[in-house]
């Protein structure tokens, strides 16, 4: 099985969510979260808070610096993510549906690189 990430994606400029809406978002997640754990697709997932809490550790003319982040100015940010174990790249889009159903944001499918054998 290949290993996939499901990103989700934050869209600034689209109203924030009810409390309402929120929470059944959640419960959703929840769900969802469940769903993939019973299959045995389930590795591992978590939420991100905001991309001004991210702090940037880069190198620059052999100095380590850090830096208030976000590393990328953009309208659109990393606000959570899932990895899955999937058959193949239609199941994880199969999954990946689901899964933007429940958090009611957009999801980005990228597989993972095997690694080669030692």
């Amino acid at each position: 099985m290949t290993q996939y990430l499901l990103s989700v994606y934050m869209v600034e400029g689209i109203a924030d969510p009810s409390p309402e809406e929120l929470e059944a978002a959640y419960r959703d997640v929840d769900v969802f979260n469940e769903k993939l754990q019973a299959q045995g697709a389930w590795v591992f997932a978590g939420g991100l808070h905001p991309p001004e809490t991210a702090t940037v550790v880069r190198v620059q003319d052999g100095d380590v610096l850090t830096i208030d982040g976000p590393f990328a100015e953009a309208k659109e940010h990393l606000g959570g993510f899932w990895i899955i174990e999937a058959l193949d790249l239609d199941a994880a889009l199969a999954l990946a549906a689901e899964a933007t159903v429940a958090c009611k944001a957009p999801v980005e499918v990228r597989p993972f690189e095997e690694m080669p054998e030692a």
